[in-house]
């Protein structure tokens, strides 16, 4: 058995812009986000990278904006975990690609969809000369501090229906 190093890696990204974490396992996952997040929000600029685990072991990029292009690449080197994927969106939200992206038929797990500030979790394997890297999870946001009451219960429902998200 080799040794196991953790780390934890930041996702580096301006405030506003939202991203989705996930773990898929075909080279053909880049395009079919891409094709995904296209059909559910044609008007969404957005990028997806994907990190191969075999074979050439490339990280594939793939978007429509050129700043989201550069921010899924960078990020996806940082986390340099195999078969995941990272796709950065401005104009659109996971709230409306998520569900889509999930039926994607390579994707097997979403770790985070937000954009909150993010640290994934990795774990780095070696065995003689192979190395491995791997997720083990996130750390999306801050801690609770404390539980909503009356105000913020009204504070909630009055943003909701602000952004358009309820009658």
């Amino acid at each position: 058995m080799g040794d196991i190093k953790l780390e934890t890696v930041e996702i580096t990204k301006p405030e506003d812009i939202n991203f989705i974490l996930g773990q898929t396992h075909f080279i053909k996952s880049v395009e079919d986000i891409y094709e995904t997040m296209v059909n559910s929000v044609p008007s969404g600029k957005f990028a997806v990278a994907f990190c191969e685990a075999s074979g050439a072991c490339k990280i594939r990029v793939e978007g429509n904006d050129n700043d989201m292009k550069k921010l899924a690449e960078t990020n996806a080197k940082n986390i340099g975990a195999g078969h995941s994927f990272i796709v950065f969106m401005k104009d659109c939200f996971p709230l409306n690609v998520l569900n889509a992206i999930q039926n994607v038929p390579e994707v097997c797990s979403i770790f985070c969809a937000t954009a909150n500030p993010t640290k994934v979790i990795i774990a780095e394997a070696k065995n003689g000369e192979d190395t491995g890297r791997g997720i083990l999870g996130v750390i999306d946001g801050f801690i609770p501090k404390g539980v909503e009451n009356k105000e913020d219960i009204a504070w909630r429902k009055k943003f909701l229906r602000d952004i358009g998200y309820k009658l």
